[in-house]
């Protein structure tokens, strides 16, 4: 009878005769992973012995096949999770050029300490990319300021709820740059260019993707990770037309160091139904946004005369605002309109669901879009880890995806409530009351007490952004 031994990591020996099954127990190093500490491992020796078959049981049953539905950073960050969970993976991007070329018109993306607390935890080495890569601002002062005199009207401390809870500190990157660390370390065997989902089949024991070019790929789910204009969510609950926010929006990149680079992260200007931002970007850059209210655009990207109408528009602003517009090239400043979609009850039916901006596509201004769907991501690899233990059975999937829905939504909807109450908010901002007979304008009374609602409020709240998604 064969027979061959195996030394364990315990340093104990097992004595194998046909097939046995055994348990290795180990660690993880990250204080964060929820992932089992221990993986069941099969041994089968053939021909007396001159073969031995070492398989891993658990990746086996947890091979759970996802299908993603969009390649930005929701899709890709999901992919790399359930990469590394053993799961079969397919990602599939309309176009992918044009992924990493958005970032040239949405500019660079904020990243909260959570959110990088989360993609540590799923994959360290990306993390480290992505803060080596970025620019932390957390460091410095950030907070809203007047849009005339520039004077500060509140700060916000990011450094704070962060070192407290040991937590990386809050940056900002160029969406390309993290695009490209994402889809290096996902895999071009996994993301499948030029392939938009433009459909999708369920059945009892599986879903079925059909591509636009008439392809089509069977899995165990459906991830639409396709954005607000997601194919897989009209394709869900039918065709809804997004809501406009009432702003446009003008962003512009500037080669240009201010004095102030060493003590101020980012800033808010406000004024009446505009406001201004701008924020270091690092590599000697600074990356500004100009709200201002106005109807949608019928050209979204006219090719001249941005430059003029935004000095039109913030030209007896402060001195910080004005320099920055001055500094940056006319072919640097892109125009867009602001969307987004209210709040549904759910996210999925059967074996699809939804995540980040295809299931709730949130104004900019509070800068959670990318940190809400990374979120999203491990809550629902989460969930479906659960599943894995014990097989893909199809009901069990089903589960999984209903307890990340319903886990993630109350969370995401206090943060899409906030950002449209942050807009209103930022442009109704009128720091002077002024007199129409009367040549004297006074300080409005409501400031003050506005300043010290923020002061009290507004730190709690950035406590429980950053780290509120117990997620761990």
């Amino acid at each position: 009878m064969a027979s061959v031994q195996i030394l364990c990591a315990c340093t104990c020996q097992v004595q194998l005769q046909g097939s046995i099954r055994y348990r290795y127990d180990y660690g993880y190093p990250h204080h964060h992973d929820k992932i089992s500490k221990h993986r069941y491992y099969s041994i089968r020796v053939v021909d007396s012995g001159n073969e031995m078959v070492l398989s891993n049981l658990e990746e086996e049953k947890r091979k759970l096949r996802v299908l993603v539905a969009g390649g930005g950073i929701g899709g890709l960050v999901l992919a790399l999770a359930a990469k590394h969970r053993g799961y079969e993976v397919k990602v599939f991007e309309k176009d992918l050029s044009a992924v990493r070329g958005e970032g040239r018109h949405r500019g660079p993306i904020q990243l909260l300490s959570g959110a990088l607390a989360v993609l540590e935890t799923i994959d360290q080495s990306v993390a480290r990319q992505i803060m080596e890569a970025g620019c932390v601002t957390a460091n410095r002062t950030n907070g809203l300021a007047d849009g005339l005199s520039g004077d500060w009207f509140s700060v916000f401390d990011l450094f704070t709820p962060a070192s407290r809870k040991r937590l990386p500190l809050t940056l900002v990157i160029c969406r390309m740059a993290l695009q490209d660390i994402l889809v290096n370390k996902v895999g071009s065997n996994i993301i499948r260019n030029k392939s938009k989902v433009v459909d999708f089949i369920q059945e009892p024991n599986k879903v079925r993707v059909i591509l636009e070019n008439g392809e089509q790929h069977d899995g165990d789910i459906l991830i639409g990770a396709d954005g607000i204009w997601s194919e897989v969510r009209s394709k869900l609950f039918g065709q809804q037309e997004a809501n406009y926010s009432g702003f446009t929006c003008y962003s512009g990149l500037t080669s240009y160091v201010p004095p102030y680079i060493d003590t101020v992260g980012y800033r808010v200007f406000l004024g009446l139904n505009q406001y201004f931002v701008a924020s270091d970007v690092g590599h000697g850059k600074m990356q500004w946004y100009a709200f201002h209210g106005e109807p949608p655009s019928s050209d979204p990207f006219p090719e001249a005369g941005k430059k003029k109408r935004l000095l039109d528009l913030f030209g007896n602003w402060c001195d910080e605002v004005i320099a920055l517009i001055s500094e940056t090239p006319e072919h640097m400043i892109i125009q867009r309109d602001i969307y987004d979609r209210d709040m549904i009850n759910t996210w999925g039916i059967g074996r699809v669901t939804l995540l980040g901006d295809a299931a709730h596509p949130m104004q900019p201004n509070l800068g959670q879009g990318g940190c809400m769907a990374i979120e999203d991501c491990y809550q629902l690899i989460l969930e479906l880890d659960k599943v894995a233990k014990h097989g893909s059975d199809g009901s069990e999937v089903i589960s999984a995806l209903r307890r990340y829905e319903k886990k993630r939504i109350p969370r995401v909807r206090v943060l899409h409530t906030a950002s449209r109450m942050a807009s209103q908010m930022l442009v109704n901002y009128r720091p002077y009351i002024e007199f129409k007979f009367w040549p004297l304008s006074i300080k409005h009374p409501g400031i003050h007490v506005a300043q010290a609602l923020f002061k009290f409020t507004f730190p709690q709240f950035v406590t429980w952004m950053i780290a509120g998604h117990g997620l761990w």
